[in-house]
C-alpha cells in the first residue's frame, strides 16, 4: 500500500473544513490535484473516505473511523522531523566518550565546559575507564569517541593524534633520588622499592618492553590496577613509580613529587578514536572538533 504524506494532508484538511475549496488553501494545492489526491488515498484504502454532494463533503463511516488516525500519523511525521531537525541542530541528542582516567581527571572537564557552553541541550555521558576499555568501548560501537593512547595497527579504528605524553617518575617527598643534581634516570630507580600498574595495562607493557630492551630490571613490589591507587601508594612511602604525565596534577594532588625520568625519556601518542566507516553524528563530530582545536597541551615535560 503507497499512501504518501501529502495524500495524508489533504484528506486530514478535506475532513476538517468539510470544503474541497477551503481545504486547497491549506494544503496549497489547486482543486484538480486534491481531488486527485484523494481518489489516490481511497483506493489505495480500498473504499470511500468521504461522501459527496453538489452542496457538502462529509466522512463516511470509515472515514470517520481514520480521520484520528492519520491526524495522529502527521502529528508523529511532524514530531519525527522536529525531532532530527533538532539533532542536526544541536538542539537534542546525546553523546558517549570514553576516555581514560588521566584525561578525564585533567583536560577533559575544560573541553566539555566549552561544548556544553556552546551545546546546552545535549548530553553527555562520559564513561572513565582505562585506555584498553576505551578501545574496547568505541569499537563495540558502545561510544562514539575514545580518547586514549595510541592503540597501533586497528584496521577498524582511525586515530587522530591530540599530543605526546612522556612518562614521569613519581616520588614520595624527600625521597633521596629528589636530591640528584642530573636528570633522574630509570637505572636510578633500580635500588628502589617500585611500584606499577597491573598487565595488561597499555603503560605496564609499555615500560616492560623498554626495561627488557635496556637491560633494566625493576622488580614491582607492589601492583595496582588505577593510577589513583599508584599514586596512594607512593604518598605512603611503599616506593617509587612511573606513570603517564597527564597524571602529574592528579600526583601533585595526593602529596606525591613529579619528576622526568629519562636514558631513555619514553614516549606515547594520545589521540581520540573513532569507528572507521561509520559517520560521526552531528554532537560527536561538534565534540571531536573541540577535541582535535583544544585537547593539545604544551608537550608534556
Amino acid at each position: 500500500m503507497n499512501v504518501t504524506v501529502k495524500q495524508m494532508q489533504a484528506f486530514v484538511a478535506v475532513a476538517r473544513c468539510q470544503s474541497f475549496a477551503e481545504a486547497c488553501e491549506l494544503v496549497h494545492l489547486s482543486q484538480p490535484a486534491l481531488s486527485i489526491a484523494i481518489r489516490k488515498l481511497e483506493d489505495a484504502v480500498g473504499g470511500r473516505l468521504f461522501a459527496r454532494s453538489t452542496r457538502s463533503v462529509t466522512l463516511t463511516p470509515e472515514g470517520e473511523a481514520f480521520y484520528p488516525v492519520a491526524r495522529r500519523l502527521l502529528s508523529d511525521w511532524d514530531q519525527a522531523l522536529d525531532d532530527v531537525h533538532n539533532l542536526f541542530a544541536l538542539r537534542r541528542g546525546k553523546l558517549d566518550v570514553a576516555a581514560m582516567p588521566t584525561f578525564t581527571s585533567s583536560l577533559l572537564p575544560g573541553l566539555l565546559k566549552r561544548f556544553h557552553g556552546d551545546y546546552p541541550d545535549i548530553n553527555v555521558t562520559v564513561h572513565d575507564v582505562v585506555a584498553e576499555q576505551v578501545v574496547d568501548m568505541v569499537r563495540e560501537g558502545r561510544a562514539e569517541l575514545g580518547v586514549t593512547f595510541d592503540p597501533g595497527e586497528a584496521s577498524d579504528l582511525e586515530f587522530h593524534p591530540l599530543f605526546t605524553d612522556r612518562l614521569v617518575a613519581v616520588l614520595p617527598r624527600d625521597h633521596p633520588l629528589l636530591a640528584l643534581e642530573r636528570g633522574l634516570r630509570w637505572r636510578d630507580l633500580q635500588d628502589h622499592s617500585y611500584i606499577t600498574l597491573q598487565r595488561p595495562s597499555s603503560v605496564r607493557l609499555l615500560i616492560d618492553g623498554m626495561l627488557r630492551d635496556k637491560g633494566i630490571v625493576l622488580n614491582p613490589a607492589f601492583e595496582a590496577h588505577q593510577l589513583v591507587s599508584v599514586g596512594r601508594m607512593v604518598t605512603e612511602n611503599l616506593g617509587v613509580s612511573v606513570v603517564p604525565s597527564l597524571s602529574e596534577s592528579q600526583m601533585l594532588e595526593m602529596g606525591a613529587e613529579v619528576r622526568p625520568v629519562g636514558a631513555p625519556a619514553v614516549t606515547r601518542e594520545v589521540g581520540v578514536i573513532t569507528r572507521r566507516r561509520y559517520p560521526l553524528s552531528v554532537a560527536a563530530q561538534a565534540m571531536f572538533d573541540i577535541l582535535v582545536q583544544c585537547g593539545a597541551p604544551e608537550s608534556p615535560r
